[in-house]
């Protein structure tokens, strides 16, 4: 049983070929395939696919770069419809940070006033959040840290690999995309964290691995053999831990 805990299958890619790119999940064995909203209109569509399709299962979020641009009363009834579909959802996100497209000190400032209003409005839904941290994983660490919040999974995370530890150390986990076959980023992750904070995602229709021009839920059991060999265990083994990961943190 495979997971994938980060995709985006309500993107205009998957348009065409949506109902087949579920198909050769299932048929690779994925049995849960988390959508991350990004707004509004994207947590609309993740609720829909988790409504047509068992597999597929919902998070809702709004992104940074989204939080920079909202008003205080946008952002409030974002967060309130959330907390609505709480018994349609297991988890929130994506939120956190990004530093690289908002660059501004004011635009930043104005993500962390909004993701530290996200963090301690839904906290008490007892989900965890999925964190974005582009150029921010430092602050994203140390507001999560602050703030006390348990539960915790680190998308395609690409900081520093001493802030590696520090996940560890809080409980959180960090999911690893299907392109870690050719980066060294997602490698060295995957070689500093214990097999217990390891997840396993594909951020569709993004982070391809080789030879492939979009990512897809089906690639995920090539991604536990990726992280078998560097943790050098036996593949079975990967994946019973990652999908025991899995329901400790979605569950």
């Amino acid at each position: 049983m495979f997971v994938d805990v980060h995709s985006h299958l309500y993107f205009k890619d998957f348009d065409k070929d949506r109902d087949d790119v579920i198909k050769r999940a299932e048929v690779a064995g994925v049995v849960t395939i988390i959508n991350a909203g990004v707004d509004h209109a994207s947590n609309l569509a993740a609720l829909s696919l988790a409504e047509k399709y068992p597999v597929v299962k919902a998070t809702l979020g709004i992104y940074p770069t989204e939080v920079a641009k909202m008003s205080d009363k946008a952002l409030d009834d974002e967060i309130a419809f959330i907390r609505k579909q709480k018994n349609n959802i297991i988890g929130v996100g994506e939120v956190g940070l990004d530093f690289k497209e908002t660059t501004d000190e004011e635009g930043k400032q104005k993500q962390i006033a909004g993701f530290k209003k996200i963090l301690t409005s839904l906290e008490d839904l007892d989900m965890p959040f999925i964190i974005h941290s582009r150029k921010a994983e430092r602050e994203c660490i140390d507001i999560l840290e602050e703030l006390k919040i348990k539960k915790v999974n680190f998308h395609c995370f690409c900081g520093k690999f001493k802030l590696v530890k520090r996940i560890e150390e809080n409980g959180w986990t960090a999911s690893l995309p299907a392109n870690i076959d050719k980066s060294q980023q997602f490698q060295g992750v995957a070689e500093l964290l214990s097999i217990g904070n390891i997840l396993t995602e594909t951020d569709a229709p993004y982070l391809t691995p080789r030879g492939e021009l979009r990512s897809e839920p089906s690639f995920i059991p090539e991604t536990i053999k990726t992280i078998a060999t560097i943790k050098k265990m036996d593949v079975s083994e990967v994946q019973k831990n990652i999908f025991l990961n899995y329901q400790r943190l979605f569950m």
